[in-house]
């Protein structure tokens, strides 16, 4: 058996799973206490945890062909301000060095009350190339001397040319310090912000390199031969060997594991995840089976850095009852092991004997939380996790289901107060956290242009079932939970692909330009530990802030293996697409296969529209691109599709660019493209121009013999 071990490091567990590779099925799964403050740090937990599924499992040193692991260490040290100082060397020469030293002079940030990312600053002036290195060897002398623990060396326009930064990183390294270049930690100008970036990053370097340093010896003493890989904040992993360049990649790189655990384990295609602990819950937006990314702040300040736009909404499974004159008024923030109070509904009911309602106060000014007090002095919460199981959105076996006759009897006092059934006072309580949780998904659904009648809210995490449920009935979504949801996180790092990203300002890119980012986005990422040939490369250009991205993904081993270990039938497919669009040959509506490559099937049927008094609105040809598994891997409202070859892929582009382009005042809009070849999706959408389409569209199908089956696919801009 060869397995995937996947460690997921938390503030206060490490957990562990194994996965086999062949099948992807959960084999076991393992935790134990996060290690702080042992002398290796949370490496001995990561090892421990390592061992222990690897003994549970009976998984030997060599069946484990790919080892990775999630940390909060970075997020954490943030966010207490446990950062070391840091100095910043600027380069510049003349007017332009003037602003340099300005742009890079960004003084102390604040990351937590009384905590603060300190820098020093040095200017040197390198328009005499024969005296810089003896000037950068002053300055790093004065900025040691100053406690600085780590460098950046920051130059305006290194991103064009990076020569002088490169030379202040040997200097560095000749005395053993930790060191970042601006033009290492992005590629876009705006020195400022590109400062900023890197001096978060050199300011956790020192910590981050001796976790990676210990827990990277402690996986090859157990005897593993893969390379250990680390969880990224934008859903992929990298090599330990970036992680000591660029740890600033691994800051919230916790939410983002159960968003891979999502996209790999359960397929998504256009979706809410939800993943729902004790205390809150994380919320972001899959479109087109790709994570929507941002720029994450750091202190209040905006950086370079990509990360998944998680939005976190203080409300878990364990949130309790807020009270204001002996009725619910909310749920959450405080949760009930903050309060260091028993579940009512993980309570065995004999236990609960004349429950009273008593108010807590978890922490010094909180406002008052529903607890009941029973004889014996017994004190139990009331909590979301206990509403959702009175009101039965826990079915049973499933890790948030309790005790309901427990939480009913529990809940009892609170309901007489309010004058309602502890029906009803659960339901409140639902409500409340639907209205929190519900704002923030309405406005991701608003800021990505999500269509709600397609959009599905898979749920993850323990206390999914105590969320999820509720909000999908009351937004009117289809909802589901993940498979193995309390670990789906720790399955989404074992489970997760290489990945990486280039971006650059350019005005007007050209062709070679498109060409050149999408080769050196490859080359990134196969140097990262992708496997040549499971690469794929999307490129989108913004037009507005001439920003051109290019974002490489791959496998770190060859597979093609059928995750779902199925194959359905065509007619088994249409079923499924029918039931997802909601369409009834009783009405008159069919499915039809209107093009298929291996192992993909563009589905379309034709719908009429009608305004009232019977007139037509519009007529449509709504598509779902479903795999052989059954899952939907595009769906758009309105789309035209052609079947061609290898061969014949530019015609039938050109067909597409015909019909679909508008021309108007205001210029040429260009259809959204993309071309299926195998079970590649090759998006070709948003590009400034044809011939970037085609000149892109020439390097991805290159080397498919002539006769491969390929669709086309061309949408509107809004559709």
């Amino acid at each position: 058996m060869k397995a995937r071990i996947g460690i997921d490091v938390g503030g206060t567990f490490t957990d562990a799973v194994a996965v086999d590779n062949e099948t992807y099925e959960l084999i076991g799964t393992c935790k134990v206490p996060t290690t702080h403050f042992a002398a290796e740090g949370v490496a001995a937990g990561i090892v421990k945890a390592l061992y222990l599924v690897m003994e549970q499992c009976g998984i030997q040193p060599e069946e484990v062909i790919f080892i990775a692991h999630g940390t909060t260490q970075a997020t954490n040290a943030l966010l207490e301000g446990d950062v070391a100082q840091v100095g910043i060397v600027t380069l510049g020469r003349g007017l332009e060095g003037i602003k340099s030293k300005s742009d890079t002079n960004i003084g102390d940030i604040e990351l937590a009350e009384g905590k603060f990312l300190r820098s020093s600053p040095v200017y040197v002036d390198s328009g005499n190339a024969a005296a810089m290195e003896d000037e950068v060897r002053a300055g790093l002398d004065k900025l040691t001397e100053q406690g600085s623990a780590s460098i950046v060396a920051a130059e305006a326009f290194s991103v064009d040319d990076p020569e002088n930064e490169n030379a202040v990183l040997a200097l560095c390294v000749e005395r053993e310090i930790p060191a970042t270049a601006t033009n290492d930690v992005s590629k876009l100008y705006g020195l400022k912000m590109r400062t900023r970036t890197a001096a978060v990053n050199a300011s956790i370097m020192p910590k981050m390199l001796e976790a990676a340093m210990m827990t990277e010896r402690s996986i090859q003493a157990a005897g593993i031969k893969s390379p250990l890989m680390v969880m990224r904040c934008d859903g992929g992993v990298m090599t330990v060997e970036e992680v000591r360049r660029r740890p600033i990649l691994t800051i919230l790189s916790g939410p983002a594991a159960g968003v891979a655990g999502a996209l790999m384990y359960e397929k998504l295609t256009d979706g809410i995840f939800f993943e729902v602990g004790g205390t809150s819950t994380d919320i972001s937006c899959v479109k087109d089976g790709k994570v929507m990314i941002k720029y994450a702040e750091v202190g209040g300040h905006k950086t370079y850095l990509s990360s998944l736009d998680v939005r976190t909404v203080g409300i878990g499974g364990g949130s309790m009852i807020a009270l204001k004159n002996g009725k619910a008024v909310d749920v959450g923030p405080r949760s009930v092991h903050i309060a260091g109070l028993a579940y009512e509904v993980y309570t065995e009911a004999d236990k609960i004997v004349n429950p009273r309602l008593v108010e807590v106060h978890p922490k010094e000014g909180d406002p008052a939380y529903a607890c009941v007090e029973c004889s014996g002095g017994l004190r139990l919460a009331l909590s979301l996790a206990g509403a959702a199981n009175i009101a039965g959105f826990v079915p049973s076996g499933d890790y948030a289901a309790g005790n309901k006759d427990a939480a009913r009897k529990a809940w009892q006092p609170l309901a007489d107060n309010m004058g309602c059934t502890v029906e009803e006072a659960a339901a409140q309580v639902l409500a409340f956290s639907a209205k929190k949780n519900g704002k923030v998904v309405a406005a991701l659904l608003r800021d990505y242009e999500m269509d709600p009648r397609t959009t599905e809210f898979v749920g993850g995490g323990g206390g999914a079932a105590a969320v999820v449920p509720h909000l999908a009935g009351t937004m009117g979504h289809r909802w589901r939970i993940a498979r193995n949801a309390p670990v789906i996180s720790t399955i989404g790092v074992a489970l997760a692909m290489v990945r990486d990203m280039v971006e650059r300002i350019i005005v007007n890119p050209s062709d070679k330009d498109l060409v050149a980012i999408r080769r050196e986005a490859e080359q990134k990422a196969i140097a990262g530990g992708a496997a040549p040939g499971t690469v794929e490369v999307s490129v989108q250009v913004d037009t507005q802030r001439n920003l051109v991205r290019a974002i490489a993904v791959g496998a770190t081993e060859m597979r093609s293996k059928n995750l779902l270990n199925r194959r359905l039938s065509e007619p088994d497919l249409l079923a499924l697409v029918a039931e997802n669009l909601g369409v009834h040959e009783a009405n008159g509506e069919t499915l039809a296969i209107n093009a298929r490559s291996e192992g993909m099937y563009a589905v379309q049927y034709d719908k009429t529209e009608k305004k009232y008094f019977g007139l037509i609105k519009k007529r449509t040809k709504p598509l779902r691109l479903v795999d052989e598994e059954g899952v939907i891997r595009l769906q758009k409202k309105n789309a035209r599709v052609l079947q061609t070859s290898a061969s014949g892929w530019r015609e039938q582009v050109a067909r597409i660019l015909e019909e679909l382009t508008i021309y108007d005042d205001g210029g040429t809009t260009l259809p959204n493209l993309y071309i299926v070849v195998g079970k590649r999706i090759i998006d070709l959408s948003g590009l400034p121009s044809e011939e970037s389409i085609y000149s892109l569209g020439a390097v991805e199908l290159s080397g498919y013999h002539d006769d491969t089956p390929l669709i086309i696919i061309g949408t509107g801009r809004l559709d």
